[in-house]
């Protein structure tokens, strides 16, 4: 960059007039980044919007399509006490018979207290010489762990610690602690069952100096739980059995002869949860695109320059510019057509072993005109959903016919959301504007993004090269004077001056 020399024959701040020059210019540069600010806010409630859009027929909708989400089931437990039991949907209807007779427990050692030499507290970091091991002692104790896995060999010596032994157990995969407060080393397998149980052998004085056995060291043999189920008996090395749709998990032993009573039904409460659920997320998700669409005009609200931004407080930007985020979507044609595309789904009839199906069949509509709040005019509403309190007091039509004819109401909702589902499908395939499984023309919002940047920085060198025009203009200005000043003191030299 080369070094501008002004002002020396005209006495002309030049820099100060460039600025002012070009600072026009600089007004009208602001104004095109603030555009592309509007539009990278305009790409973000976008993205946030896509995403709300997303779940919702990814998850809420898609579940719905599916049988699973009418064919709940539900087991009572006649003794909760004993055990509980979860119903898949696969879960036959019906009473079966249940007796615990033994339960899962894990291999548990609780080793003898620790005596060190002269009486010394044991700590974690008490050699085994000083618990009886002999110092120059050295040999190995032997981890036998489960029923198929290969023994796992210790080395030991007198300058072992306890903690260092504790730390080897862990590492071999049981969990140990010593307890320095009561001075007994405490080990249990991590898993339950007869096929995760240990034992350790080999060394017999690092063993006894470490008080794994003998004295007052006890073990606990792990065990496997075992159930009779219809008669059927069941052994697993952990407390839950997953049988015939069933998970049920053992919790205490039935006495003698007494057993508990499974009963299978259908929870025909889940099935109007999964309905109601799915209502009040698309009306949630409509309520939103609705607000966004109508929202209050903000055409009034530029975007603020650097200048003006200067000029107010924080809060005051902040309110200024909340105003055009909140107007960014509206009247915006691809969340019409969003809008208009659930709305539609959801007015659709089914033909239904000959007879017609409507929301309005299981007492799902909108409200009135007049009794919806702005912006919710197109939201549902369930009769007799206790949630609700502009539909509570009516009748309970959707629970009523899950509990008469639930085949039915499987296949409405079914109908309804594959077919809303397809629908949406259609509008987040990619093509020249859109991504493929965006809702909206992210490609053209980006590119013209894009166009924005590269709009500016044109401009950028454009005002780049007016300004140094205006300098070279100024400099050949000076250039002049500095002639005209020159024959002028010539003159005067010449005139005896």
């Amino acid at each position: 960059m080369s070094i501008r020399i002004t002002g020396m024959n005209s006495g002309l701040d030049t820099d100060a007039m460039v600025k002012d020059l070009v600072n026009a210019y600089d007004k009208k540069k602001q104004v095109m980044k603030g555009d592309q600010k509007r539009l990278s806010w305009k790409q973000d409630a976008w993205k946030d919007l896509n995403t709300k859009i997303k779940n919702f027929v990814s998850k809420s909708l898609s579940n719905m399509r599916f049988s699973s989400a009418y064919t709940k089931k539900k087991t009572e437990v006649s003794d909760s006490t004993i055990a509980s039991v979860v119903s898949s949907d696969g879960a036959v209807n019906g009473k079966q018979t249940l007796k615990v007779t033994g339960l899962a427990q894990s291999g548990y050692l609780t080793g003898s207290a620790l005596t060190a030499t002269g009486g010394a507290k044991v700590t974690n970091s008490t050699k085994l010489s000083e618990l009886g091991y002999p110092a120059a002692g050295s040999g190995t104790v032997t981890l036998t762990k489960g029923t198929s896995a290969e023994p796992i060999t210790i080395d030991v010596t007198g300058d072992m610690t306890v903690g260092q032994f504790v730390s080897t157990v862990k590492a071999a995969g049981l969990n140990a602690n010593f307890d320095e407060n009561n001075g007994r080393m405490y080990i249990s397998a991590v898993d339950t069952g007869t096929a995760n149980d240990f034992s350790f052998s080999g060394d017999s004085s690092a063993l006894t100096a470490l008080g794994l056995t003998g004295g007052t060291s006890h073990k606990e043999v792990a065990s496997d739980a075992t159930i009779v189920l219809n008669g059927v008996t069941y052994t697993n090395n952990s407390n839950t059995f997953s049988i015939n749709g069933l998970t049920i998990t053992a919790k205490a032993l039935t006495q003698g002869d007494s057993f508990v009573s499974l009963t299978t039904s259908s929870d025909y409460d889940a099935v109007y949860d999964s309905i109601k659920n799915f209502i009040k997320e698309y009306s949630s998700l409509v309520n939103q695109m609705d607000k966004l669409y109508n929202a209050e005009s903000a055409d009034k609200y530029k975007m603020l320059t650097q200048e003006e931004k200067e000029a107010m407080s924080e809060d005051e930007v902040e309110e200024w510019e909340n105003k055009i985020k909140s107007a960014l979507l509206r009247r915006d044609d691809t969340l019409s057509n969003l809008t208009g595309t659930l709305r539609s789904a959801m007015l659709e009839t089914y033909d239904i072993n000959g007879k017609t199906y409507s929301l309005s069949s299981f007492g799902i509509n909108t409200l009135s005109y007049f009794l919806a709040a702005d912006n919710e005019k197109n939201a549902y509403h369930i009769d007799g959903d206790p949630d609700d309190p502009d539909t509570s007091g009516e009748a309970d039509k959707l629970r009523a016919a899950i509990a008469s004819d639930p085949d039915t109401v499987m296949k409405f909702f079914q109908n309804l959301t594959d077919n809303m589902y397809n629908k949406m499908s259609k509008l987040s395939t990619t093509n020249n504007y859109r991504s493929y499984g965006n809702y909206y023309e992210d490609k053209k919002l980006k590119s013209e993004y894009d166009d924005w940047s590269k709009k500016i920085t044109d401009y950028e060198d454009y005002v780049a090269k007016i300004e140094d025009r205006y300098y070279k203009q100024f400099t050949r200005m000076e250039k002049v004077m500095g002639q005209m000043q020159s024959q002028q003191n010539y003159i005067s030299q010449m005139m005896g001056g």
